[in-house]
């Protein structure tokens, strides 16, 4: 599964497929919606057990890597583009995972305060383990809760939305009477080719909130759009 994952990451990220997505697009294949709906459902998912592999790994004491986590590592120092973590940032990450990369990389390079939320219990349990393995100094909550029920949401300075949450906009709306009036969103997408491991981005209240920056990555497997309040 890592090998068809790496392959099937460096496939969507590969410039030379561009064309080709260019041309299905515009043929209007009637298949097209329905067939890149299954592929990120299934690359989703894929993702979701290799990352319960690669916890458990750790925590018996294997740190192997597969070409989509280092993918995933090396973009997510420039994430908030020119919205900078410091060490008084307090990041909200939804869709955190069993090996909570972005959390842990973010509290060890800036100190940051930092809680994950994840639907998925045992996918909680697993990167409560592992945060405790890598970080137990650090500042790392993790919680299965709603965002709607976290008092951090009001509190949170920075959010990031994984790409794989396919909710993240309708999250977004329903969250914006709780956050601060200054709070910097992140919503990892991919559009395009990238779509097809990624949910893409969509359209937002203008009354609520307002696109200010995209960070554009094309050798990284998703890009980013950051949002303020309007």
């Amino acid at each position: 599964m890592e090998r068809v994952v790496g392959d099937y990451s460096a496939f969507v990220v590969d410039a030379r497929h561009h064309s080709a997505w260019d041309v299905l697009e515009q043929e209007g294949a009637s298949d097209l919606t329905r067939l890149v709906d299954e592929l990120r459902a299934q690359s989703a998912r894929c993702a979701a057990i290799m990352e319960k592999y690669r916890a458990l790994n750790l925590l018996d004491g294997r740190t192997e890597t597969a070409g989509y986590f280092d993918n995933i590592e090396s973009g997510i120092e420039v994430e908030f583009g020119t919205f900078r973590l410091t060490s008084s940032s307090k990041v909200l990450l939804v869709g955190s995972g069993s090996f909570p990369m972005t959390p842990l990389y973010i509290a060890k390079r800036t100190g940051a305060a930092v809680v994950g939320v994840d639907i998925d219990e045992e996918a909680v349990e697993l990167g409560r383990r592992v945060v405790k393995t890598l970080g137990s100094d650090l500042d790392i909550r993790l919680e299965r809760s709603s965002l709607e029920d976290l008092a951090f949401t009001g509190e949170a300075s920075h959010i990031i939305f994984s790409s794989t949450v396919s909710v993240k906009y309708a999250l977004l709306d329903s969250i914006h009477p709780l956050t601060r009036d200054d709070v910097v969103v992140a919503i990892r997408y991919g559009d395009h080719l990238k779509s097809l491991f990624n949910y893409p981005m969509e359209d937002v209240d203008p009354r609520k909130w307002k696109a200010v920056e995209q960070v554009l990555r094309p050798e990284h497997i998703f890009d980013v759009a950051l949002y303020v309040k309007a």
